[in-house]
């Protein structure tokens, strides 16, 4: 016997008939000899109509309000479905979030959870009922009785914080597709179902926009290993496993607040290549990294800063033995970009750093904290570690520094973080997982490159000219925007440094959910003159598509392709940003549908099948 939780989202729940259908799977489920707990949104876009009769009331509705309005959606679900499996001969009870324990932070609209009180749901079960659990929400403390909710996607979140909290066998995420995809069916029809997908390629996709997941709820099953699958709830097909590394053994208390940061790491044994003042048109980048392809040139990050005039930097690390051959083969492509720069005082010009380190924190607790990253930065501007290079993903932040500070930062980040020196060992990289589990070695790729592509046109761009270029600028900017609650996710510092009235200074531009953009650049707007920044500037129109694989760690060709598929569509990189097992591109966001399905077809990812998602 088996216990599983499974998970119906509102497409699901939309009606009475298929609240009916959910209903005959679950009893089926249960006479297979299994114990359920199953965990529902609210029905449809009931949620939609809650909000719109709210903001008819108040333009600005208060959020404790809100949450006691919009907690209904999901109790009218987990009434009508109890019902439906009583009417099957099947013992159920429907709870709310609070009645089955679920305790959270008192943040109203986006409480995370610290613990869950298990022993009523444990009863229940043990008596053979079905537990119909509203996803969404839960209880601030059980001394104030405040009602909370999780935010959009929340009952993803539920299901696999009681999956983990009840050592469940496996959680079952059904939805209105087959499982996980290689990219979105409504954009790309021939999308490829995968059979498997690791957690952290995962986390990738789920915070590049793939709705298919919350990142929250991977977050939870990476730490705590919970075993789970993405289901149809209109099939009976397998679906799609998220697989993950065995845990460490975590408390469940402070469940999605405890250290957001495992690891600490270090590689001595880099060395940065950059071409400055390269032509802002399409090609440029396929033309680079295509030549470093063919030349066999392995390149860890790779940035590209915002654009200044008609130029832009690139820059890419490689390990140490090859840098000669790095730096022959951008030396030798230099040219022929010059020619096409104007004027000659504008020329495409190699810069070369030996004595460099990338120091990186790493975790799956990172997601939608802000104060991470500023964190990271604060800690170095403190222990005097300037920083020249920044790559950022869901589970690890990585800074460029001085070798000759390698140390000195790493000691300092450890200490912030509260992580063991035993706890990573020096100088090692973290292995990233394939599906089935197993360590993915550099040059052995049993998976694709690519496992999927995602688009987010949910971002704006933010950039802030003439930063000066000392230790602490980073922290400054990036803890005022976790004061205000502002996450960040793509961070590019430009490699140009002007002098100006003695003070080396740099460009620095980052992208922020849109809804944040204005005012974050009120906000930095407003202290720029104070700190000595420059001009900040607001572009909202652009879109981010991203290439996610555990496979591509060792493959030199893989942002070579993706370059190339964009130059062929006509289609300017902006900015390009880099993770172990992620490549992303800022586009103009009228191009970005045509950048995912160029870069998609590239990669040779579609299937047989077309899927078209219900509506």
């Amino acid at each position: 016997m088996a216990l599983i939780v499974q998970k119906y989202g509102g497409t699901s729940v939309g009606s009475v008939e298929r609240i009916q259908a959910v209903a005959q799977r679950v009893y089926k489920t249960v006479q297979a000899g299994n114990s359920i707990v199953v965990v529902v949104s609210a029905m449809g876009k009931t949620t939609d109509g809650l909000v719109k009769l709210a903001t008819e009331i108040s333009p600005n509705p208060n959020r404790r309000e809100m949450d006691m309005l919009l907690s209904t959606g999901e109790q009218v679900t987990i009434a009508l479905l109890s019902m439906a499996l009583q009417e099957l001969g099947q013992p159920a009870i429907s709870m709310t979030g609070a009645q089955v324990g679920i305790v959270t932070e008192a943040e109203h609209s986006r409480a995370r959870i610290l613990h869950i009180e298990t022993t009523r749901l444990t009863r229940h079960i043990n008596a053979g009922k079905v537990v119909v659990v509203a996803g969404f929400q839960g209880i601030s403390s059980v001394g104030e009785m405040e009602i909370t909710t999780l935010g959009r996607g929340g009952s993803d979140t539920s299901a696999v914080a009681i999956a983990a909290a009840l050592k469940a066998n496996f959680c079952e995420i059904y939805t209105d597709v087959p499982g996980i995809l290689t990219t979105d069916p409504r954009l790309v029809a021939e999308a490829q179902l995968m059979d498997a997908i690791s957690c952290d390629e995962m986390l990738e996709l789920a915070s590049l926009g793939a709705k298919v997941l919350h990142p929250r709820a991977v977050e939870i099953a990476r730490n705590y290993g919970v075993p789970l699958v993405v289901r149809s709830s209109w099939t009976d097909q397998p679906g799609t496993w998220v697989t993950s590394a065995k845990p460490q053994g975590r408390s469940l208390i402070n469940l999605e607040i405890a250290r957001p940061v495992d690891h600490v790491e270090f590689d001595t044994n880099q060395a940065k290549v950059a071409l400055l003042r390269v032509p802002d048109k399409p090609g440029v980048a396929a033309r680079l990294f295509g030549e470093i392809s063919r030349q066999k040139v392995d390149v860890d990050l790779i940035i590209q800063s915002v654009h200044e005039g008609n130029s832009n930097d690139i820059a890419f690390t490689v390990t140490t033995p090859i840098l000669k051959r790095a730096e022959a083969v951008a030396t030798a492509i230099a040219p022929a970009l010059r020619s096409q720069s104007n004027p000659k005082s504008d020329e495409a010009e190699v810069m070369v750093e030996h004595n460099i380190a990338k120091v990186s924190i790493a975790g799956a607790g990172m997601i939608g904290r802000p104060g991470v990253a500023a964190k990271m930065f604060a800690t170095l501007a403190e222990a005097g570690v300037n920083i020249q290079m920044i790559s950022t993903s869901e589970v690890k932040v990585s800074c460029v520094v001085d070798a000759n500070q390698c140390d000195r930062a790493v000691n300092a980040l450890r200490t912030a973080f509260e992580i063991e020196a035993g706890e990573q060992e020096a100088g090692s990289k973290r292995e990233f997982l394939t599906p089935n589990s197993s360590p993915l070695t550099p040059h052995s790729s049993p998976i694709p490159p690519v496992r999927g592509v995602a688009l987010d046109l949910n971002q704006a761009r933010l950039a802030i000219r003439q930063l000066p270029d000392r230790p602490g600028m980073a922290a400054k900017l990036f803890g005022l925007l976790a004061q205000h609650n502002i996450s960040v996710d793509m961070i590019i510092q430009s490699q140009r440094c002007r002098v100006i009235d003695g003070v080396p200074r740099r460009d620095i531009a980052f992208t922020v959910s849109r809804i944040d953009g204005e005012n974050a650049k009120k906000m930095l707007t407003q202290v720029a003159a104070e700190l000595g920044w420059g001009e900040v500037v607001l572009d909202s129109a652009i879109a981010k598509v991203s290439i996610v694989g555990a496979g591509m760690v060792g493959q030199p060709g893989v942002a070579a392709k993706m370059f190339e598929a964009l130059a062929q569509q006509q289609i300017n990189i902006q900015m390009i940003a880099t993770s172990e097992i992620k490549i992303s591109c800022v586009v103009a966001q009228e191009q970005g549908v045509k950048a995912l399905q160029a870069i998609h077809a590239a990669f040779e990812l579609a299937g047989s099948e077309k899927f078209v998602v219900p509506a």
